[in-house]
């Protein structure tokens, strides 16, 4: 049976009552102040009180508004910017990022990474992590939460792919916004990142990724207008990277022309932490607010003389902080301040309704991607089960629930501990009377004749990955990875491992954990491979559930998995890591275009390892009936699908459309999905919208999106290569 996750309390009073007590004796000077600030009146828009406030704002306190003060002056913050009393503004304190409260905060939950959210192709579960996320991060008096990221996961050996949400536009989009609007429901500022094309970690501060407009339009900017126009977002953070030459948190195409005119973006841009390279240039075409490890280099002094020399206009300074506050008061930041530093930083929020939720995410998001011969789930009592692969323990489990960077959250205070899988298997093992050995798989000889001896062998294996260092192959390695580099280890590689166990006992189940594409060399001769991602401090618990069959696997693949590096998009120096040319800017060209992932693949008529989309299940479903209403203008497409096993499980159908050979597109692209719970037996109708952006292409010449004449396929199926309902849509 699926795990019902119970209601969380609103409010865990006896987790957080120092930290709530302190926030409200802190801000009830704010609020008596309130009578001398108008724009306090809840009863008017966010973009009234926004003007009234600048308005009211001095010089000098609307530049101290737009760059963080760089001190570290609370602890487990990336940066602040001081409260101004007289003008009721409060502390604005930030926060990495998508997968739980970090920077070094303690007693704060750490939930799945990025692409295991994505992995659960579930909005609801989504929306639940990220106002868990949000409502931790209230408590913690953070104001502005760095997360989600969703660029798009062109290079598959980008080290960072873990955080974000995958290869399709749609996809990350679609994930992205429930995160935004989980996060935004607790009153704290989402941040939609790194705006944009940034898919590498190896020269992410200098290189410069070279697209067309149309690649951007169709496949790196969707999932940042979804933020925008659907979630609503509170900010954009522009990346490191420089595109077609320019950097990003100056690059007037993508902020002005994209950002404000054609995404309607009503919020601020953040740059990165040093990702701002000038005062005027930057001003002017279109970032908002300076973040650093340091005081403001380019929005502090500098920037009010260059208002003062009129190379910056009053005018735009205005706009500048309005776009701050605007978003602020609708989010709710100014009229439900969170508890004040620096005693919020000690508030424990990791509580059983926190664990809860990154339980049943690790669950969701986890890929069911080989069973054969029914080996999972284990069933029976009495049996023996060998343990294999340092991942499994308790010391080599912090190195992989979750991947490393500023969006790591450390296990630290009295209720958090990472479970690892040895400790979660052998409880849920004990419940059956089952035994359980351990092998570190150190010696690859040790782990064989620990699997021989066993009725069962769980290899659990991993590559792992951080922000600051991109992978070297698309094989998994002994090193371990931190911000600020990798260090390897001795011994047999994970393959090699996995293989020497497979050879000495034919029932071997894998259990990855990777925020990537990996080879599997190993496939043929092992019975399961169970994908997991970097599944967070609950991991060791959600693992057994899946392989006790307690929880049905439903994740699907976010990512294509390959062959072989050279069967991927990105499979030459040009694309990555780039040639440098004069200046000694290296650049990397997009000459894949719109080939992205499953559009590459089946483009090229390339058979992946495994495709886009997929996943099995424990049950098994079927789809029938489907009735296709409707133009390009808007389609209605509804189907059944039927769970036609013997275990209840959740099945996410997608919906994929072919376009006219006039409209020059990938083969077919995902434009629609749910996900459905179904008991054995049980059927259920779909229903899935199309608009008229779901069949158009951008078109540079009339700088906007266009249908082409003629009719459309329309595809549904349980992943992108399996699709057994076909229907079409024509343009009237």
């Amino acid at each position: 049976m699926m795990r019902h996750t119970r209601v969380r309390l609103l409010i865990a009073i006896a987790v957080v009552a120092t930290a709530l007590g302190a926030g409200l004796a802190g801000h009830g000077a704010q609020r008596a102040a309130a009578a001398g600030c108008p724009w306090m009146d809840k009863h008017k828009s966010a973009n009234v009180r926004a003007h009234e406030l600048v308005k009211a704002m001095t010089l000098d306190q609307k530049i101290a508004e737009l760059y963080g003060r760089g001190d570290f002056t609370h602890y487990g913050a990336a940066n602040d910017i001081p409260a101004v009393p007289e003008l009721c503004i409060p502390e604005l304190v930030f926060n990495d990022a998508g997968a739980g409260v970090a920077d070094g905060q303690q007693f704060t939950t750490a939930f799945p990474d990025g692409i295991a959210q994505a992995a659960s192709w579930d909005r609801v579960m989504q929306h639940r992590v990220g106002a868990a996320i949000g409502w931790e991060a209230w408590h913690k008096g953070i104001d502005v939460q760095l997360a989600p990221g969703v660029d798009i996961a062109r290079n598959p050996l980008n080290g960072r792919n873990f955080e974000y949400a995958g290869e399709d536009p749609y996809l990350s989009g679609q994930t992205g916004v429930a995160q935004i609007k989980g996060i935004q429901s607790q009153h704290v500022a989402a941040t939609v990142k790194h705006y944009a094309l940034n898919d590498q970690e190896l020269d992410r501060m200098t290189d410069s990724s070279d697209a067309n407009e149309r690649t951007m339009q169709e496949i790196h900017l969707p999932a940042y207008e979804a933020a925008v126009k659907q979630g609503h977002v509170g900010s954009v953070m522009c990346a490191y990277n420089r595109i077609n030459g320019v950097y990003a948190c100056q690059n007037r195409y993508l902020l002005r022309h994209v950002l404000d005119k054609q995404f309607g973006f009503k919020g601020w841009v953040m740059s990165d932490w040093g990702g701002t390279h000038s005062t005027v240039k930057a001003a002017n075409n279109g970032l908002d607010q300076e973040q650093d490890i340091g005081s403001g280099k380019y929005f502090s002094d500098p920037l009010k003389t260059a208002v003062q020399q009129h190379k910056v206009s009053v005018k735009t300074l205005n706009q500048m902080v309005l776009r701050v506050m605007r978003p602020l008061f609708r989010i709710g930041v100014f009229d439900n301040p969170p508890p004040t530093q620096p005693d919020a930083s000690k508030a424990d929020v990791n509580t059983p309704q926190e664990k809860d939720i990154a339980l049943d995410a690790a669950e969701g998001g986890s890929v069911l991607l080989k069973n054969s011969q029914g080996a999972l789930p284990i069933q029976g009592t009495g049996k023996s089960i060998a343990v294999i692969g340092n991942p499994a323990s308790p010391t080599g489990a912090q190195n992989y629930y979750q991947g490393g960077g500023s969006s790591k959250v450390p296990i630290a205070g009295p209720n958090a501990s990472v479970i690892d899988p040895l400790q979660g298997i052998t409880s849920r093992a004990q419940a059956d009377g089952d035994t359980v050995t351990y092998s570190d798989g150190s010696s690859t000889a040790d782990a064989a004749a620990a699997a021989a001896a066993a009725d069962v062998a769980i290899v659990v294996a991993g590559d792992n990955s951080s922000e600051g260092v991109d992978r070297e192959s698309l094989s998994m390695s002994n090193r371990t990875c931190t911000l600020f580099g990798c260090t390897p280890s001795s011994g047999a590689t994970p393959d090699e491992l996995i293989a020497a166990v497979a050879a000495a006992n034919p029932n071997t189940i894998v259990v990855l954990q990777t925020g990537y594409p990996v080879t599997m060399p190993w496939l043929g001769s092992v019975k399961s491979v169970l994908e997991t991602w970097y599944p967070g401090e609950q991991e060791g618990n959600a693992i057994a559930a899946l392989l006790f069959g307690d929880v049905n696997p439903s994740g699907k693949l976010p990512y294509t998995f390959p062959k072989k590096l050279s069967d991927s998009p990105i499979h030459s120096k040009k694309q990555y890591p780039g040639v440098t040319r004069q200046g000694g800017v290296p650049h990397s060209i997009y000459s894949e275009h719109m080939l992205v992932g499953y559009r590459w693949y089946d483009a090229k008529h390339i058979t992946p390892l495994f495709p886009f989309g997929f996943g099995l299940s424990y049950t098994t479903f079927s789809y029938s009936h489907m009735h296709v209403h409707g133009t390009t203008k808007h389609a209605t497409v509804t189907f059944r699908v039927t769970n036609t096993g013997a275990r209840t499980g959740a099945e996410v159908p997608q919906l994929y459309v072919i376009d006219p050979a006039a409209a020059h597109e990938p083969p077919k692209q995902l434009k629609g999905y749910t996900k459905v719970l179904l008991n054995a037996g049980q059927s259920t109708t779909v229903t899935l919208h199309l608009n008229k952006r779901s069949f158009a292409y951008w078109n540079v010449k009339k700088q906007g999106w266009r249908v082409a004449p003629g009719c459309y396929g329309i595809r549904v199926g349980g992943s992108s290569a399996k699709l057994p309902l076909h229907g079409r849509v024509c343009r009237t």
